[in-house]
């Protein structure tokens, strides 16, 4: 009804089947399948896929959520929830995913510097194409989700500013929190983004906590953002 194609699976081994037969723009996973769970299918999914992924949950299981966010799952709604909301949280993951219509495909950071229309921010070895939504350090590319890069690019385009968690859920994920837990779907999501980043995570250099604030990415220079 909301237009989607859609294909069922009854337990975990069948969607991992049908996510390589089928080959989804989404996945909307239960925690609590048969045979092997949630989990376990987003870890397999994300060793080898960018896809976005949403876990349905349990409202009193806290660990559960935080978990699959670990393992690589985009977002999460609690049950009960209404297809609206399902429809609508499709809809955000899937915009974010979907690859830039201004540039190529190439995996090349040289070949994007010398394209037309290209922005880049270069900060240490660290360059991210802002255009085509990829990130490398020096020629090797880092591999983020859609929504890993949309929350990397909104602190960028803030840089030097703080971001709230609040902020960043209603332009990232684009609803409005409505537990204070909500908010832990941000902290995970820069836990990772420090993880594939930063030369230390203990000591994070490019995105910065600001106590009591939220979150930013370090000053930009003038010399740091490339525009051709």
């Amino acid at each position: 009804m909301a237009g989607f194609e859609v294909a069922a699976a009854v337990d975990g081994n069948q969607a991992l089947e049908l996510f390589r037969s089928f080959e989804p723009d989404a996945l909307v996973l239960d925690v609590m399948m048969p045979g092997l769970d949630g989990f376990t299918v987003t870890e397999r999914v994300r060793a080898q896929s960018e896809v976005p992924i949403i876990l349905l949950t349990s409202l009193g299981d806290v660990d559960d959520r935080i978990t699959g966010l670990k393992l690589g799952a985009d977002d999460y709604i609690l049950k009960p929830f209404s297809p609206k909301e399902l429809e609508l949280r499709i809809h955000c993951v899937m915009r974010r995913n979907a690859p830039s219509r201004r540039g190529g495909q190439g995996d090349n950071p040289g070949d994007s510097i010398n394209g037309a229309g290209c922005s880049w921010v270069i900060v240490g070895n660290l360059r991210v194409d802002l255009t085509r939504r990829k990130a490398y350090r020096d020629e090797e590319r880092i591999r983020l989700t859609g929504m890993e890069f949309s929350l990397l690019e909104l602190l960028i385009n803030q840089a030097g500013e703080s971001v709230s968690r609040l902020d960043i859920l209603e332009q990232v994920w684009g609803y409005r929190p409505t537990r204070s837990n909500d908010s832990r779907v941000v902290d995970v999501h820069i836990s990772r983004l420090r993880a594939k980043l930063e030369v230390d995570v203990e000591n994070p250099e490019l995105i910065l906590t600001a106590r009591g604030k939220g979150y930013m990415f370090q000053r930009i220079i003038q010399g740091d953002r490339v525009k051709i």
